[in-house]
This record gives C-alpha cells, structure tokens and sequence, in this order.
C-alpha cells in the first residue's frame, strides 16, 4: 500500500512541478518577472513550490476532518501574512521623463505584480488542497478495504474452525453438568471459557462493543490463566473506567494480553504482569508490562505477525488518533496504547 501510494503521490509532484508551474510562469504574467527583477522572480517561484509541497505536509483536510479550525486559522493567517510580505518586494522603480509619471507608472506595475502573485498564490494553493483531500479520500478508501480484508480473513478463519455453535455450547453445558461438584475451579472455568467463547461468536460481526463487554472478556480471560499459573507468576491489573458505555472496536487489546502471558508467565520462576487500562474525558490509556522469561530473541521472532495486525487495524480504525509504543529494557516487555476516542479533537 505504502509503494503505491508513494506512486501517485509522485505522479502528483511532477505534474505540479514539470507541467502545471511551467505553464503558469511562461504562459502567464510571471512570465515579465524577470525582466523587472530575476531575484524577485526566483524568490516568487520558490515559495509558490514551497507553498504547495507545506500543504501537502500540513494534511489539511486531515485538520478539516478533526475540526481543528484554530490550527487551520494559523496556517490561513501564515500563508496570507507570507504573501502580503512577498507583494511588498522592492522592486526598482520605472524611468519617466516626467516623475509624476515615474511614480504612477511604478505604482501600477507594483500593483499589477501583485494581483498576478495572489492569482499564482490561488492557483497552486487550489491545486495543492485538491490533492490532499484526493490523496486523503484514497488513503482512507485504502485502510477501509484492508480492515475489511482482514475482517474477512479473520470470519473465514473462524468459520473454518468452528464448531456448530449449539453443539458446542451445549456440548459444554453437558460437560458442565458432570463437573458440578467435583471442583470450585473447574466450574468457574468452565464459566469463563463458555463466556469467552459466547463472546468471541457474538462480537465477530460487531464492529464496535461496549467497553463494560471488552472489560468483563478481558476479565474472564485473565482469570482463566490465573487458574492455569501457581503463585510464581504475580498477576496485577488496573482498571479505571469513567464510562463503561464507551463504545471501542472488540477484542483490540486480546494480542498483547495473550502476549504478556505467552512471554511472561512461568511456573518456575518469579515474575511479574502488570495490565492497566483507564479511560477518561474519551482519552483510553492501555499499558501491558511483564517480566521476558523466553529468550529475547525468541521473544522478538515469535511476536511480530500479531503486533503487526494489531498496528494495522488501529491506523486503520483511529488513523492519527492514537500512539503505540514497544520497548524492551531490563528484561521487562512493555506496551503502551494511547487512543483519542473523540473524531474531532
């Protein structure tokens, strides 16, 4: 995705650069700029080209999209104060027999130039928004068909490898049903896992749940690992919600979770999981941090597909809304999530 979109976004520069600029200095009025003053003339075109490659940079319709309207009233304000300051260029003044003449001739042209600068100025700062907003609606139509591949490849996953879903859960209810009695622990993990499963089949065609449901899923399956570790492996978590009816995208912190544990856990040695989440005011804080009881090497070969998928959908569901960090430091693994649940901010 990345190599074609660094395509067309070339296709764009040197149509900008080797066609359209040319045209508009040698078929239009900058054409008599270098006459008057090359050094104006240079000065002129560098900061149309600046202009249109800051724009690109800048991801305004990015801006426009979040509501950003401050930011968007600075860069407005930047690029207008810029031109004014180029049309007050000291350009050598006209010779006139008569200076009155002089003086209202060189006026003329000054303002002339001018017009002809704000006219350049409106034209490449028009074809650098078009742009921007075509290589932003292309971006997007891009992130939307992955995220919708991957969900396709994960369903056909599923459905591959599942059973009927009445025969499984009632197929667990009888098993169940001959547990009863026998074990605390194994009726309440019986519990978690029917729940577990019953929630991986209802969300599987959910594009958003609640942050209640993702918690109590998250809940069940650490405790269900809790019931399979002893007491070598210290298991604490931090959970902090101001509005468990946040809506989130299901089952977005399973990998690193199932990680912490993978790479974590142990039943001969000491260590330690840290899992924290808190959301507050629309801001989602997920952290992970435990003890690399594997082989470090073995550790960065064996994660990299599921961290992989897991950074795809976010930039796909929150595309400059959230920050993710990795980071390996005396023998602990820690992952860091950042989410600005609000579009517009």
């Amino acid at each position: 995705m990345k190599s074609l979109e660094h395509k067309t976004n070339l296709v764009f520069d040197l149509f900008f650069c080797l066609v359209l600029m040319p045209l508009l200095i040698f078929l239009g009025p900058a054409r008599y700029w270098w006459h008057i003053s090359p050094l104006f003339t240079l000065i002129g075109v560098g900061y149309l080209y600046a202009c249109y490659f800051a724009t690109k940079r800048l991801h305004l319709p990015r801006l426009i999209l979040k509501r950003a309207y401050r930011k968007l009233a600075a860069v407005a304000a930047l690029y207008m104060g810029l031109t004014y300051l180029l049309t007050l260029y000291p350009l050598p003044q006209l010779n006139f027999v008569i200076p009155i003449m002089t003086e209202y001739q060189t006026l003329l042209r000054n303002y002339n130039i001018a017009i002809s600068l704000w006219f350049l100025f409106s034209v490449v700062m028009g074809y650098a928004l078009s742009v921007s907003f075509i290589k932003e609606l292309y971006h997007r139509k891009l992130q939307q068909s992955i995220l919708e591949n991957q969900r396709n490849k994960a369903e056909l996953a599923l459905f591959k490898a599942q059973i009927n879903p009445h025969f499984l859960f009632n197929t667990l209810n009888s098993l169940y049903s001959l547990v009863i009695g026998t074990s605390e622990k194994a009726e309440d993990a019986f519990v978690k896992f029917t729940e577990l499963l019953k929630y991986a089949y209802v969300t599987a065609d959910n594009d958003w749940v609640t942050i209640d449901d993702e918690l109590n899923y998250l809940n069940n399956y650490i405790d269900l690992e809790r019931i399979r570790l002893d007491e070598h492996t210290q298991v604490e978590c931090d959970f902090c919600i101001d509005d468990t009816s946040t809506a989130i995208p299901p089952m977005i912190f399973l990998t690193f979770v199932e990680n912490a544990f993978k790479y974590g856990s142990s039943t001969s040695r000491h260590c330690r999981i840290l899992i924290r989440l808190h959301v507050s005011h629309g801001h989602l804080l997920f952290e992970t941090r435990n003890d690399i009881v594997r082989h470090a090497d073995e550790f960065r070969t064996a994660m990299p597909v599921g961290i992989s998928n897991c950074r795809s959908r976010l930039a796909v569901l929150f595309p400059g809304r959230h920050t993710i960090s990795l980071s390996e430091e005396g023998g602990t693994f820690h992952v860091l999530l950042h989410i600005n649940l609000h579009s517009h901010e």
